[in-house]
């Protein structure tokens, strides 16, 4: 297809600005309102175009060099052209606009913005590893030792599942990089099984310590001699996991944990359980969500991991019920109530939220929420409304399912008291917000 030159009006939800030509809407990435940007159609309907950036003709005043050489191959990022403080109002302005847009939740109160350290600030990472690309094959220097196709590690590519193999990466805390960068020697002198095909990375709080999760295509031989190999490499490991889903098998050496300390609690951590992954914010979401209310009788915290929030709410409750579908998780959080203390106060049910919702027939006075990205299920809004708890904390990592549910919410009677932004993804479009509603009189 032709390129054509479009205007940008603003940034959407996705990582995309948006235009018009010709009576279509136009969405390019790693553009900035107010630029004129060169683009090419790579899908076309009859009103909607999705483009790929040839070049900017007349830049914004506010753009900026990207920090790392791989942005606008890799797909991780999505905003490193622009300042981050005005990452941080864009992202305000498009949570409102998707609100009013999608759910017709119209908010003309302050949103409380939350800002994180703009680099170096995941303490979690999922990288891919895959064979070297055909067309990045330029030497004998890819090859591995035996001759092979040399394994190569980074993430995938923009709007692809091809492979951008990386030499650094920003976001990620000192010791992921460091982690990153020696698997990548390891995989390229061919000391890894040829069946590895991606690898997850968890660090603690103090960056000192790394957990490490390797899924594999067909389980490797000499297990034992490859998790050795993986101590050499990593010597920061604290627990590895190998794990072929397609044969339902695992291995684990070590304890299969990693402790982790926010607010003075040391969360357990378990290789299959899932904990926010910012470091420099996750302390401050947690005393938000739970120290400016008010406590009393009962909390729900309705998906809720590891217990972030199970926990401190247990210093304000008299009991909190903790419903995580994930065994894994609730088993992380059940070891830790067993300390004793105020944690005896929380009841950890390893269920669906659905069901538990549909059995319940008890009265909170909070309900926390925190569902993923596709929120909450059809008719779980009136199924907690049902219930009348006087307040209602709900986390989100998507507004366009938040702005969904708390349409729901508004018609079963229930209205917006705040909301926050938590930037607990500098560099990318991802939104996490904090709406706190309140049941009418």
């Amino acid at each position: 297809m032709a390129s054509i030159d479009v205007k940008i009006e603003k940034l959407v939800y996705g990582g995309e600005g948006l235009g018009h030509h010709e009576g279509a809407t136009v969405f390019a990435p790693l553009v900035l309102p107010g630029e004129l940007a060169r683009i090419t159609p790579v899908e076309q309907k009859k009103k909607f175009i999705r483009a790929k950036l040839d070049a900017i003709v007349e830049p914004s005043p506010e753009r900026i060099s990207p920090k790392c050489k791989h942005f606008g191959d890799c797909g991780g990022c999505d905003y490193q052209h622009i300042p981050y403080e005005r990452q941080v109002e864009y992202k305000t302005e498009i949570l409102r606009e998707t609100l009013r847009r999608l759910g017709r939740v119209d908010w003309k109160g302050p949103i409380t913005a939350h800002v994180s350290q703009p680099w170096q600030y995941r303490n979690r990472a999922q990288w891919k590893v895959r064979t070297v690309e055909r067309e990045e094959r330029t030497s004998g220097a890819q090859r591995s030792v035996d001759g092979k196709e040399a394994l190569r590690i980074g993430y995938f590519r923009a709007g692809s599942t091809s492979l951008c193999a990386v030499t650094e990466c920003p976001i990620i805390s000192p010791l992921l990089e460091t982690t990153l960068l020696a698997l990548r020697e390891a995989l390229a002198a061919a000391r890894m099984p040829r069946g590895l095909r991606e690898i997850e990375a968890v660090v603690n709080e103090t960056d000192t310590k790394v957990m490490i999760t390797a899924t594999f295509a067909g389980f490797p031989a000499k297990a034992a001699d490859h998790a050795e190999t993986f101590r050499e490499v990593v010597p920061e490991l604290a627990s590895l996991v190998f794990h072929d889903p397609s044969h339902d098998r695992m291995e684990l050496f070590g304890p299969g944990f990693l402790e982790y300390q926010a607010n003075d609690i040391a969360y357990r951590l378990g290789q299959f359980s899932f904990f926010q992954v910012n470091k420099s914010l996750v302390d401050e979401m947690a005393r938000e969500v739970v120290e400016k209310d008010q406590g009393g009788r009962l909390a729900f915290d309705l998906f809720s991991g590891v217990g972030l929030f199970s926990v401190p709410l247990a210093q304000r409750f008299e009991k909190v019920i903790s419903v995580e579908s994930n065994p894994a998780a609730t088993r992380d959080l059940e070891l830790l109530v067993r300390s004793g203390g105020a944690l005896k106060k929380i009841e950890v049910r390893t269920m669906d939220v659905s069901r538990y919702l549909e059995k319940n027939k008890v009265k909170p006075d909070l309900v926390v929420l925190d569902p993923p990205r596709a929120g909450l299920e059809p008719g779980d809004a009136q199924q907690i409304a049902r219930v009348e708890p006087q307040r209602i904390s709900y986390v989100s990592c998507d507004p366009p399912t938040l702005a969904r549910d708390l349409a729901a919410f508004q018609q079963a009677g229930y209205d917006i008291t705040s909301v926050d932004l938590f930037d607990l993804f500098p560099q990318t479009f991802h939104i996490e917000s904090l709406v706190r509603l309140q049941r009418r009189k």
